[in-house]
């Protein structure tokens, strides 16, 4: 009997702050092994190929344009998350159109949130974004090329000016690309039995899982900053140390 094939069996096809660490949670209860950011740890998810898959996917973001990276292809995205999952929500949303295109057979649940209720969730965490690259931290280096590749915009000023047309842009062609019978127009408020039927598995007999309102969202957020900062200084501090050594033993003998 011939092994399955890796590969995504689920696209969640919605953009982030749109209820992605539900889903995520959902999904696992109906069985499936998925992947959301604030799920895992943060030196877990790995920065450097969706910062590639970022390149790969907008020339505008790579940080060499003369040397722009070849699309990703199927055995990529099996590499970045098919190999070891079956949906990726909230990283993976920027990303939509392409893993249609890589996974013909998977089923896409297409959630949508009024454009000015997602905006104003989401403008929030496009502002916090800076450079940052110390020691192989690259979350928000990365993260920044994601949201930057989505709205189409190489400014935060160009990604506010192009976000409802991005938005707009998004959920259309996902639904040009999808025929109905594999795409389920799906709320959270509708819970188990419309995404149970159309996944073919059981009802769970449990509460639908709402989780991460915006303070429990940004709660997590600090927590995860302060683990990424904690880290940086673990390794940037003792350096720091070295030179001063170096230098006080510089000052002393010469």
């Amino acid at each position: 009997m011939s092994q399955e094939r890796p590969g995504l069996k689920i696209i969640n096809a919605a953009l982030p702050r749109m209820g992605t660490k539900s889903m995520a949670l959902a999904y696992q209860t109906l069985g499936f092994k998925a992947h959301h950011g604030l799920l895992e740890e943060p030196f877990d998810t790995p920065w450097s190929l969706l910062e590639e898959a970022a390149e790969a996917t907008w020339a505008g973001v790579t940080s060499a344009p003369s040397c722009p990276r070849p699309p990703y292809t199927r055995q990529d995205w099996d590499r970045l998350w098919g190999n070891d999952y079956d949906v990726v929500t909230d990283l993976a949303a920027p990303f939509t159109l392409e893993l249609i295109k890589a996974y013909p057979e998977a089923k896409v649940i297409v959630i949508q949130r009024d454009f000015e209720s997602w905006w104003t969730s989401f403008k929030s965490r496009l502002a916090k974004l800076v450079y940052w690259n110390i020691s192989g931290v690259r979350a928000v280096y990365t993260i920044r090329k994601l949201f930057f590749g989505l709205l189409g915009g190489r400014t935060r000023e160009e990604c506010e000016k192009n976000a409802r047309m991005a938005y707009e842009r998004y959920y259309e062609e996902v639904r040009k690309a999808v025929p109905q019978s594999r795409r389920l127009e799906y709320q959270l408020n509708q819970r188990w039995v419309p995404l149970s039927e159309f996944l073919r598995v059981k009802v769970p007999d449990t509460e639908f899982p709402w989780v991460n309102s915006k303070t429990e969202h940004q709660q997590e957020i600090k927590a995860r900053a302060l683990k990424i900062r904690i880290r940086a200084a673990k390794v940037v501090l003792p350096r720091i140390a070295g030179l001063v050594i170096i230098l006080l033993v510089f000052l002393f003998y010469f």
